[in-house]
């Protein structure tokens, strides 16, 4: 006999379960709060998106885009492959129909693959087969390349699991025309994202974030200088108000670093420099970061090998080589931190992964998390929203790993306690069942947390159950109480028994702290 398959969550993925849930809740429920005081409200993207939104807006050449997302291709359905070569002919017309209705995509490889068919499919049809019936293999080659043409066709656009918000953010920004409303717009979002990364401590292939952005259209003809004061302001006060979330969660070691990485007046001339000084130090760094000075130079600043730490110390900062607006912009961000009373440290090391960054970047660190230690990152990044297809649009985020957050309250001693109930519900006889179940739905309503067994429990058992439940007070039902309208209730914590009324009994779990609040 076959042994049964056993399954199991995906590598990378993992189940959340009680009473761990019930911390996430909380930390979930702490940024709703946090983040409405600032006026923002909640964004609930989709999981997927078009490839092609990510591969604009992170990156195209990002490991993220390159390696690490879920891709695949949403199928057109109505669409049958052929099964016989005789079928080729009926299949192109298919193709080449939806290609027209856009429903698969009219892109350079679809139009080449369906080029060769259509070439391919012509041959065939005038195909004269000779006397001995036997094909020649110049034409089984022919029919081998329409089949190879046919399978490099993509039969549906190319979607991708999320690997981060603010592209999702800024596409519904565009999409549902957000520019025409009160600016700017405050949004934040919780949720999944999806890396095909190597899983390790607090890192997840499925990973949960908590993110927000602001986003501002950008009126015409506005001169840059004249608004570096705006927004420096913003930047600090969404800096103030992450800060200010990790607070009220009880979130140990919290440590803020700031940078400015420039902007596109700035930033090339000095990636260019930085390009030049890496390469006369280039023998002397891992492959990583060799790799980098062409793809992208800012990265070998984020290097934490212990051979590289000196030989990046020694590089150009950014914090040297800034114009003046991007050096204004970052000394007025300092000062707007000063008066919110947000303590920080610079870190001219400190870039963003992400290419549509700018300006003020900030990380946000905590403790029991190892090397691995950030919590949060976020920075500015005007001009996404129109590389997107938008109105000129400033903006600035934060995402903040979940996974990670939820880790550092565990280590620090906060996690999620397992949730007993206020009540259990202990009913003898049949009459009581009914008086149970009544009283188990006005102490629910009440809001508190209620265990009624389905079936009649001798009284030992049901004081047992009670117990393994972490039940408060275990409220006793048979005849008596149905005769005397008194109810028998049961302080488990001490023994201590004691009759009282419906009434009494509720204004008892008011006043003691409920486990449900």
């Amino acid at each position: 006999m076959a042994e049964k398959a056993k399954f199991q969550a995906i590598r990378g993925t993992r189940d959340l379960l009680p009473p761990d849930t019930e911390l996430w809740d909380r930390v979930e429920q702490t940024a709703r709060e946090v983040f409405a005081t600032f006026g923002f409200g909640e964004i609930r993207p989709p999981i997927f998106e078009p490839t092609e939104l990510f591969a604009r807006a992170v990156g195209g050449e990002t490991d993220i885009v390159s390696k690490e997302m879920y891709t695949f291709i949403d199928r057109e359905e109505s669409i049958e492959e052929p099964k016989f070569i005789s079928n080729y002919g009926n299949f192109i017309d298919a193709v080449l129909k939806r290609m027209h209705d856009g429903r698969i995509p009219r892109s350079g490889i679809n139009e080449r693959a369906i080029l060769e068919m259509n070439t391919c499919w012509t041959r065939f049809q005038n195909l004269n087969l000779p006397e001995n019936g036997l094909v020649p293999q110049e034409e089984l080659d022919n029919i081998t390349l329409m089949i190879l043409a046919k399978n490099s066709l993509q039969l549906g656009p190319e979607m991708s699991l999320r690997p981060e918000a603010t592209a999702s953010v800024c596409r519904a920004y565009i999409e549902h025309t957000m520019h025409a409303l009160p600016q700017p717009v405050k949004l934040f979002y919780t949720g999944p994202m999806f890396r095909r990364e190597r899983p390790q401590k607090g890192r997840y292939r499925q990973f949960y974030q908590i993110g927000a952005e602001v986003l501002e259209m950008v009126p015409p003809n506005q001169d840059p200088a004249k608004n570096i004061g705006k927004d420096a302001a913003v930047d600090a006060e969404v800096i103030e108000m992450v800060m200010a979330f990790f607070a009220r969660l009880g979130l140990e070691g919290v440590k803020l670093e700031i940078n400015s990485i420039g902007d596109r007046e700035c930033r090339p001339k000095y990636v260019e420099l930085l390009r030049a000084a890496l390469m006369k130090v280039k023998d002397k760094l891992g492959p990583d970061s060799q790799r980098r000075i062409e793809t992208n130079p800012l990265r070998v600043l984020d290097s934490k090998l212990e051979s590289e730490q000196g030989i990046i110390a020694g590089l150009p900062k950014i914090a040297d080589h800034l114009c003046a607006n991007c050096t204004a912009q970052y000394a007025e961000v300092k000062r707007q931190l000063g008066m919110r009373g947000v303590a920080y440290a610079e870190n001219w090391r400190l870039v963003r992964g992400l290419d549509y960054y700018m300006r003020t970047t900030f990380e946000i660190t905590a403790k029991g998390l190892g090397s691995q230690n950030a919590v949060c990152g976020g920075g500015r990044y005007d001009g996404l929203v129109e590389l997107l297809g938008g109105p000129p649009t400033k903006g600035i985020g934060f995402a903040i790993g979940e996974d990670r957050l939820i880790l550092s309250l565990q280590e620090a001693g906060k996690g999620g306690v397992p949730q007993g109930r206020d009540v259990f519900v202990a009913w003898m006889g049949e009459k009581a069942q009914a008086t149970a179940i009544a009283a188990a739905q006005k102490l629910r309503a009440a809001g508190f947390r209620v265990e009624l067994p389905p079936v009649e429990q001798k009284f030992g058992k049901a004081l047992g159950q009670a117990d393994k439940l972490g039940a408060r007070y275990a409220l006793i039902l048979g005849d008596d109480e149905i005769a005397t309208g008194q109810w028998t209730v049961k302080t488990l914590a001490d023994g201590s028994q004691a009759k009282m009324s419906e009434a009494e009994f509720l204004e008892l779990l008011r006043k003691s702290k409920p486990l449900s609040s």
